[in-house]
């Protein structure tokens, strides 16, 4: 056999627990899931799969507990924002970083910081920086 059949062949396989089981999307912890999707912008598939998944939910095609399952991985993942991504965040809303901590609830001292490098953005703050560099300003007016 020549290398590319046997690389083909050997890509083709199934991975493997050590138990024997094959490992499926399904049987993943939903964690792993979410941090194995791709960082594209999935949302317009995400919504179409989410929507038929929510008919067939209401049919009695697919049980409660696999709706929850859709539902945690049609949300998406808050990106990780670096000190140069909040500071175009903020001038591309026009304001200041007092200005920007207010509307965050969060201290100047907190968005200098984030800004500076030495402290990063993460659960709420992150998600309403998501929702500022989306929608701008005006959904949190």
């Amino acid at each position: 056999m020549t290398k590319s059949v046997v690389a083909s062949k050997a890509a083709a396989k199934p991975n493997r627990r050590a138990s024997g089981k094959t490992i499926t999307s399904a049987s993943r912890t939903p964690a792993a899931r979410v941090q194995g999707r791709a960082a594209v912008d999935e949302s317009e598939a995400l919504a179409a799969i989410h929507e038929i998944a929510k008919d067939m939910h209401a049919a009695g095609g697919i049980s409660k507990r696999t709706m929850r399952e859709y539902d945690e991985l049609c949300v998406p993942a808050v990106p990780k924002y670096t000190k140069t991504a909040i500071i175009r965040i903020r001038k591309s809303v026009h304001v200041s970083q007092g200005v920007l901590a207010a509307y965050l609830n969060t201290s100047a001292s907190t968005v200098q910081k984030w800004e500076a490098g030495t402290k990063t953005p993460s659960g709420a703050a992150a998600k309403l920086l998501q929702v500022l560099e989306k929608h701008g300003l005006g959904v949190l007016a």
